[in-house]
């Protein structure tokens, strides 16, 4: 018996390009991405988690923002239902308006909104100074999941327009490569800095 998840779209197919994300990006055949934190304790468990799963877990909380916990209210309750649902309804907006399976959507806009490079201070003789850093793989998804899930929340945030919609048009944009995605914006920015600091 073939699995679809949500019952809806399938995962077999689903072409993971990018060499370096190949490995950490699992879209394995699951019908209900929502395995309870089993592998919660295990090091680098999370690479074995669905990557919509994991997409569900970072919307119950988005995470920092410079030091603060950022529209923290709403739809970030902490409730895998509420998200679950939100990342369904998201899914199918996308399909009915890509044509194409929404899960091959969210892959592209991963592999095109992963940063390569970053910076970081480093300390020298009492002054501090940028360096450019390469990206570590799972650190690259969990960067571009946290953008993601920060901007659908603050787009969405005391407005008429729904998470849903927010959370869809951030996901098509990225898979795009359009500018008009915060998350790929904040990726060439980041590696603008790299760049600058080498």
């Amino acid at each position: 018996m073939e699995l679809k998840l949500f019952n809806r779209w399938e995962s077999k197919g689903i072409i993971v390009v990018d060499p370096g994300l190949k490995r950490y990006i699992n879209v394995s055949e699951i019908l209900v991405p929502r395995t309870g934190g089993k592998l919660a304790g295990v090091r680098f468990g999370k690479s074995r988690y669905h990557i919509v799963e994991r997409l569900i877990n970072r919307l119950m909380i988005p995470g920092h923002k410079g030091k603060k916990h950022k529209y923290s209210s709403g739809y970030c309750t902490g409730k895998a239902i509420t998200t679950y649902s939100i990342v369904e309804r998201c899914f199918e907006l996308i399909e009915k308006e890509t044509k194409q399976n929404p899960i091959q959507v969210f892959v592209k806009a991963i592999e095109n909104a992963a940063p390569r490079e970053e910076v970081t201070a480093i300390e020298y003789g009492g002054a501090r100074y940028s360096q450019a850093v390469e990206c570590a793989p799972q650190r690259r998804i969990d960067l571009v999941l946290r953008l993601m899930t920060q901007t659908a929340y603050a787009k969405c945030f005391g407005k008429k327009v729904s998470i849903v919609r927010t959370l869809a048009n951030e996901i098509m944009a990225a898979a795009r490569g359009d500018n008009s995605s915060t998350t790929v914006s904040k990726k060439l920015e980041l590696e603008r800095q790299a760049d600058s600091s080498r």
